[in-house]
């Protein structure tokens, strides 16, 4: 068993943290009571607090804990640990912290209410109050991560490096092809405009089929105009998405648009697509005006 517990001042990026490491296939659970980690990890006997991983088939569990628990729970939680050690579960504490102007600053873009302000208690006074409170959390961490000039993707690399997270690839590219004379996608990061080539619209044995048959296929390989496209598109992709991977987005669409949607950009969207799948383990095409 593994348990993961992330703590820290507020704004500091516990909540980022979590959803990384939920992507990462942890279970997991913001603000849990530190008085229930102990049934967590019990057999379910009908006394369990909290989902065991006898009841789920998840093995390793993320848990924030932070300001909001009492100090009281901050203060047994190393002899919590010690117990589920002896138990089998290995356990590690993340200690995630920021310089305070720039808590200051994240809350006041945010317009959160930071838990320990109050009429009297303002938001320096209420930062300063919490690093004493989680004192005893940041003597017993594992790691501490400062995230003042951490960008979203670099959090992610240091908790991939530090905890040796298996992520996976797990950006999907989408390539979807589209008539322009429907409109632009509104999910596309990027466009591709594939109009100047040679459109089989305008052959008349060809304009009742789509890119996706034999008839037209055959047409559009065999135009150079239509390859250099392809591979146009295809080499653009492949040098960018090692760095779409390094950040935190889980989706990159592709759209590649002519006159109806129907003939040119189906053809040269499968292409691509062919072409991606031999550098990248989840990529899809779809046609959104094909069948319109």
């Amino acid at each position: 068993m593994q348990l993961l517990i992330v703590t820290g001042r507020s704004g500091s990026g516990k909540s980022s943290a979590l959803n990384l490491l939920e992507d990462a296939g942890f279970y997991c659970m913001d603000n849990f009571p530190v008085y229930f980690l102990k049934d967590l990890f019990d057999k379910p006997d009908g006394s369990s607090a909290g989902p065991s991983p006898q009841k789920t088939s998840n093995k390793k569990f993320g848990i924030s804990v932070d300001v909001r628990a009492t100090e009281a729970e901050i203060a047994v939680l190393p002899e919590t640990l010690s117990l589920l050690s002896k138990q089998g579960v290995s356990s590690e504490v993340l200690f995630l912290d920021a310089d305070t102007p720039t808590l200051m600053r994240r809350f006041s873009e945010t317009r959160r209410k930071h838990p320990l302000t109050d009429s009297t208690t303002d938001l320096k006074a209420a930062l300063s109050m919490e690093s004493n409170i989680l004192a005893p959390l940041l003597n017993i961490a594992d790691a501490t991560i400062n995230t003042s000039s951490l960008a979203p993707g670099m959090l992610a690399d240091a908790l991939e490096k530090r905890f040796l997270l298996d992520k996976g690839d797990e950006l999907l590219l989408v390539v979807e092809s589209f008539g322009f004379k429907k409109g632009v996608p509104m999910d596309a990061d990027f466009i591709f405009d594939v109009r100047c080539l040679p459109n089989p619209y305008w052959i008349p044995e060809l304009r009742a089929y789509s890119g996706q048959d034999t008839e037209v296929r055959d047409y559009l390989a065999e135009q150079d105009d239509v390859k250099k496209m392809i591979g146009s598109i295809s080499d653009f992709i492949t040098t960018w998405i090692d760095s779409f991977k390094q950040g935190s987005r889980s989706y990159l669409t592709i759209g590649i648009g002519c006159t109806g949607g129907r003939h040119r950009s189906v053809f040269v969207a499968d292409q691509v697509t062919l072409r991606l799948n031999e550098i990248h383990s989840k990529v899809m095409a779809r046609h959104r005006d094909l069948d319109n």
